[in-house]
């Protein structure tokens, strides 16, 4: 196989939703189908190998749910698939933001009778921000929920995209009788069952054998939903799909195989192979010749015993072999891998080769931080991963005097690892900490104690949000750090930041400066 038919024929996404939309169970079924794995079930007991492996997710373990993002590769026809499973809980939306910058599109789970929630807001805006291309999963249509066409209004108001149904329900709950699917012309029929996968029988909406299938009322229901569904909707455009503008859905039942395998073949064909991804400097162009890739998840302490980290790259262009200098751009040093991992989803392997859009880890010993670049030599910086303005805030203080170096590596380490932020306060100096849930601050008390031998405390800060400011107007912008000099503060980067206390403050605040800019993620 040439090359450029290696880079085409990768499609490297992400499964997100929010927590118990049926994530998991989707990711396993799209495995089961690929062959990766013949029993339903392993994606979980993988993860619950993978949580014990890792000493400090003894706090998840008692709260059982996923943490970390797994990546699993495999082969489903001429096609190789990378799919990125990620945490659905929001206390790790940190990790799952930066995985959507390594992905070339994605799919989105949906509760059918809980529809569009938090979560799955917040996620959106990332996919909009990069344009991302994004396809529907309503999940759970063996069970009672609300009417497709409210789904479809609600989907097109809350993530503000426009859709395009590629199948159809027959009905739902215990009267669920299949999915008419319009990208095939086919008709799905359903048989609740975890084993048996679906049978479809090809045949046009207008034929007399629907009857047949699924008697007059239903078949009659079907094609008045149908013929409503061409004139609403417009017709599926595989351009504006690609371009981020239009999102084609699909109904069916994860946990009992439905709709899963049309999902699949309809994602290969349609979904896009690696795509260009934006430095600093320019486009990388996925089939160049030469290497390059970033850095957008480290996993820390994978086995206790050797209190190894993995950094997981993205290959964003040419072709990443093993044992085969690249330069290291921030240390502006070459480097050599003798023992690069592909995950699949039951094990890590070694390999020898990957190419644009595969997903590589490599053994880390503290030389990666999030956003770092590898390249064949020439200076590349891929552009900043998101960062998003945190929800919680705490004071981070030292409870031990002697320990005050761990503390400070532990602090930084943790922050390069994308566990939460950090700012320093100007007025005062003093470190804050910021995250996205409360389940944050116990990770890392945690983990400091345990790998860095550091103990810390925390203390309240009474926060409403930390947004990052900048301006046009350099006097405005400096009177309005005078005057709000006890809440500003920097970032790592050493980036203003300003803490407002309250959403009123925050209010008030920019209708004072009418010149400043706020922005709510790290980057603009």
């Amino acid at each position: 196989m040439t090359f450029k038919e290696e880079i085409q024929r990768r499609r490297t996404f992400a499964v997100i939703s929010h927590p118990d939309a049926g994530k998991t169970t989707l990711t396993e079924k799209l495995l089961l189908f690929g062959g990766a794995i013949h029993v339903a079930g392993a994606v979980k007991s993988n993860k619950i190998k993978k949580t014990a492996t890792s000493d400090w997710m003894e706090i998840e373990k008692q709260r059982g749910i996923s943490v970390a993002t797994s990546v699993m590769g495999f082969e489903y026809g001429d096609y190789k698939i990378n799919i990125l499973d990620t945490p659905g809980h929001q206390d790790f939306a940190e990790d799952t933001f930066r995985t959507l910058t390594a992905v070339d599109s994605v799919i989105v789970v949906v509760d059918v009778a809980k529809g569009v929630e938090t979560q799955t807001r917040k996620l959106m805006e990332v996919c909009r921000m990069r344009n991302t291309p994004v396809m529907i999963f309503v999940n759970k249509m063996d069970r009672e929920g609300r009417d497709p066409f409210d789904i479809l209004d609600e989907l097109e108001e809350e993530l503000q995209i426009a859709v395009r149904p590629l199948s159809w329900p027959i009905d739902m709950g215990e009267r669920f009788r299949g999915v008419y699917n319009l990208y095939r012309k086919s008709l799905d029929l359903y048989q609740p069952s975890k084993q048996v996968v679906t049978k479809s029988v090809h045949l046009d909406i207008q034929s007399s054998g629907l009857e047949k299938h699924i008697g007059d009322n239903l078949s009659k229901k079907l094609r008045d939903d149908v013929e409503l569904i061409t004139e609403v909707y417009p017709d599926f455009q595989r351009e504006a799909y690609l371009a981020g503008e239009l999102a084609p859905v699909f109904f069916g039942s994860a946990l009992n195989n439905f709709g899963v395998r049309e999902l699949l073949d309809c994602f290969v064909e349609i979904a896009p192979s690696p795509r260009q991804v934006k430095a600093e400097e320019r486009s990388v162009d996925p089939y160049e010749e030469s290497f390059s890739g970033f850095v957008f998840k480290i996993h820390a302490n994978m086995d206790p015993n050797h209190r190894s980290c993995i950094a997981f790259v993205k290959v964003c262009s040419g072709k990443f072999e093993r044992n085969v200098n690249y330069k290291h751009v921030r240390f502006n040093r070459m480097m050599r891998f003798s023992s690069p991992t592909a995950f699949m989803a039951q094990k890590k392997e070694i390999l020898d080769e990957a190419y644009a859009g595969d997903i590589v880890g490599l053994p880390d010993n503290g030389n990666f931080k999030i956003g770092d670049t590898l390249t064949s030599g020439e200076m590349l910086h891929f552009k900043g991963l998101p960062s998003f303005s945190p929800e919680m805030f705490k004071y981070i203080e030292n409870a031990d005097p002697m320990k005050s170096k761990q503390l400070q590596k532990g602090v930084e380490q943790l922050m390069d690892e994308g566990v939460a932020q950090l700012f320093v306060n100007q007025f005062n100096g003093r470190k804050i900490i910021g995250t996205v849930g409360q389940l944050q601050f116990e990770v890392i008390q945690y983990r400091l104690l345990h790998e860095y031998g550091a103990q810390c405390r925390w203390e309240p800060i009474n926060l409403y949000k930390a947004c990052w400011i900048d301006s046009d107007d350099a006097v405005q912008l400096a009177e309005f750090k005078k005057r709000k000099f006890q809440y500003m503060a920097h970032d790592k980067e050493g980036r203003d930041v300003f803490l407002a206390e309250s959403k009123y403050i925050l209010m008030m605040a920019q209708q004072d400066f009418k010149n400043i800019r706020f922005h709510f993620n790290s980057e603009f």
